[in-house]
Parts: C-alpha cells; structure tokens; sequence
C-alpha cells in the first residue's frame, strides 16, 4: 500500500519504518527541513532499538522516503496517518492544534479518497472534530479512522511487529476491510485486531494507560508500607502476581513512572472525566501517588549521611526508564532537583540520555562518561534508571572508588544482603 506518515516524533518514525519493513511504500513527512535532511541521511534523532537498522535499510530499497511536502505526501498515498504531538495544556487536556492543522492541510490537498487514521493519542471526540474539520475544506470523500498505539519506549518496534493487539475504531466496513488488509500481516500469531466506534477506540487508550500507571502506583504503595512493617516487597509481589486474576506485569516498585504517555495521559483522562461530569477518584490518587514517590529516595539519603550540604552523590541513569534516551517526567530530573536544593554536588551518568538530559540540567551536575567515573569520591550512589549495565557492576571497585560505600536502589535491581556481605549500606524502596 502506498501510505503517508504525518509527523517524524517517536511515534511516526516507529510507525513509517515498520510499515515500509513489511514492504509498504511510506513517505514520512515533518515540517522540519533539518530534521528530514537527516533522517534522508540514516540519522536517527532518537534512541530506539531496532530503528538504526530498519531506517537504513528500507530507504535504500526506497520503501521509506522523508519530505517536507505535505500536499505531495497526501496526493501519493491511500492511507495517511497523523502522528504529530498533542503536548498536555495547563489544565491537563491535550492540546490537538497540531492534529487539527494537519486535517485541514490534508483536505486541502487531497485529490481522491483517503483514509485518515489518527495515530497521535488524542482524547474522546477527536475523531468527529477531525472529521469535521476536513470536511469543511473538501468535497472530496473520505474517511477517518481512530487507531490508537500502544508502544512502549525501548520496545517500540517489537511492539508494532508484534502487537499484543490492533485496535481500529470504524463504523464503515470497506474502510475496515482497509485497515485489517494492513495489519493482518503483523497479528499473524493470533493476536486480534479489535474493531470498535471512535469513542471506545479513543477511550481505550487512555484506559490502558492509566491501569497499568494505577498498577505502579499501588505496588510503591505497598513498598512504603513494607518499609514501614518490615516486610519485603519482593516476596510480596510474587505473593500477589502468581495470583492468574492479578498476573506479574507492572507490579515493580522503585521511585515513580514518568516518560511522555503515563503522567500525560492519565492528565488528559481527568480532564476528560472533568468535562463530563465525572469524577475518577482512583486515578486522580494515581497520579498524586507517583509524584510523592518520585521524592521518596533523597529524603532517606540525606537521613543517612547526617545532611546533604557539602556531599557528593553519584546518580546513575537519567532516562525515565531503560533502553530510551526520553528525559520527559523522568524521576531522576526530581531526585537530582531535591539533591542541588539541600547543597549536594551531583555526578551523573547514563548510556543513552546525556544528550537530552543537558537541556533540563545544564552544567549544575558532573557529567561523566563512564559508570564508575560517576562515583568517584562519592558518599553515595542512588540507581535511578535500572539499565541492564548497572545490575552487576564491580561492587569492589565501587567501593574502592566511593567515600562511603552506601548504595540508594531507586529500582531494587541488587540482593539486600549480598551489598551488606560486601560492606555497603543499602537501602532497596521495600526491601527488608
């Protein structure tokens, strides 16, 4: 099939690439010249794996081209897909502006049947609006579809090859037939394609979201408490998870979920439940959970050293979470902020998210370049991002290396009393 991607963000370049993978022709399209030279170039602007070997590949088969031209893009192509951000507004909505000018530069240009599908995660309603707004610039026919994605950073590409499931909102069959036409290849294991109306296609995204944020949420819940009884969060949650109606996923405790889909999401789901009159006490409980745990860990090492002021702390990982360079809602950004105000000095490094990192920290931390570069004459160490080159590092060269051998495991990824063996402090979020 020949399909437009609208929008180069993480989402419209996981999404162009594995559809030209699976031998489509996509034009990917972005308003940023610079952006689309590089990208015509290989260069990809965010770290996912999978994409340095698919983009190459598939643009040299000429299957996945990149352009600033969006009427072109519109006119060469069946299916277009809006993949462009709908950053949060101070109340909490979604801002869909950039959603909203894409509809009308697709009426605009349009020059036979299309199908549009909405990929950018928008809230209930936006389909109608959509399809309202390109129906005021055409006469054209055409059709809207809501297909919502449900990618995880650091498994992106998996996830689209390999989808859990496809969820479609339509009410027109042919245009159905279209869209199961695309996906079929991608959900040959048996996993379902999910055909519904727009609201429930909309809903379900925001849905899944916050139930697997509410899931987080609640296990560092019962982490605190476990601090506070004496229990151990880990046997706890293999207590609960070999329950078959509860399951394991998302039952991990650390210190808070950030990144560009849960905090946004579950703050666009408020604000939908506020403009319908409803009101969604456990999920507003959520979201209130996550930014108290983010500010569990730096009161706990302060406790410990006697006061931060004049004390050096080593912070390794920055991303959000393993295998993105995404600095967006990223706890560290939390820890690191509470560090400098009580007069700490901070060194940091992560293998991926230096880069992006800088824009929020500047030069008020030490940036490192090596793990144990990073502590250095360091009272303490707190894991913050639970990358796989963390989980067993040369516990005595750390200490070797450190002031004070005290480790802070913002994501219980070490045994409590091997660290104690080797002579550490230790302190896990609910480990006895």
């Amino acid at each position: 099939m020949r399909i437009g991607v609208v929008g180069t963000g993480y989402v419209g370049l996981v999404v162009g690439a594995c559809l030209a993978e699976n031998g489509n022709t996509v034009t990917c399209v972005d308003n940023d010249a610079r952006k689309v030279a590089a990208l015509k170039a290989g260069e990809i602007p965010i770290y996912e794996p999978g994409l340095e070997e698919m983009l190459p590949r598939n643009i040299s088969e000429d299957r996945l081209r990149f352009t600033t031209d969006l009427p072109a893009a519109v006119r060469d192509s069946e299916i277009l897909f809006v993949a462009v951000g709908t950053p949060q507004d101070e109340d909490g909505s979604a801002d869909l502006s950039h959603v909203l000018a894409v509809a009308r530069a697709i009426a605009d240009a349009m020059n036979d049947f299309k199908i549009v599908v909405l990929k950018s995660t928008v809230p209930v309603g936006t389909a109608a609006r959509v399809r309202a707004a390109i129906a005021e610039r055409t006469k054209r026919p055409f059709a809207v579809v809501s297909n919502p994605e449900f990618l995880k950073e650091g498994a992106a590409v998996d996830d689209f090859m390999r989808p859990d499931r496809v969820v479609i909102g339509t009410e027109d069959p042919k245009v159905e037939a279209v869209m199961r036409e695309l996906y079929e290849p991608f959900v040959r294991q048996g996993h379902p394609i999910l055909v519904m109306d727009h609201a429930s296609a909309e809903l379900t995204k925001y849905a899944a979201n916050a139930m697997l944020a509410t899931r987080i949420s609640f296990m560092n819940e019962i982490a605190n408490l476990c601090d506070r009884v004496g229990a151990d969060v880990r046997h706890v949650r293999l207590g609960i998870g070999s329950d078959a109606r509860i399951g394991a996923s998302f039952l991990y405790s650390g210190i808070g979920y950030g990144g560009s889909c849960f905090p946004k999401d579950v703050k666009a789901l408020l604000r939908t439940a506020h403009d319908a009159g409803s009101d969604m006490q456990v999920v507003d409980a959520v979201e209130r959970a996550n930014e108290q745990q983010k500010a569990v860990l730096v009161p706990r090492i302060e406790k410990y050293l006697g006061g931060l002021e004049g004390k050096t702390i080593a912070i390794w990982g920055l991303a959000f979470k393993p295998r993105t360079d995404d600095m967006r809602e990223a706890p560290a950004l939390v820890v690191i902020e509470q560090l400098l105000s009580r007069g700490a000095t901070v060194r940091v490094y992560d293998p991926k998210a230096m880069g992006p990192a800088r824009a929020f920290l500047g030069d008020r931390v030490t940036w490192c370049q090596r793990s144990y570069e990073a502590v250095e004459g360091a009272h303490a160490v707190a894991i913050v991002t639970e990358w796989s080159e963390f989980r067993e590092p040369d516990f005595g060269r750390m200490r070797s290396l450190m002031k004070q051998p005290a480790i802070f495991d913002g994501r219980n990824i070490y045994k409590p009393e091997l660290l104690r063996e080797l002579g550490f402090h230790y302190e896990g979020i609910g480990r006895r």
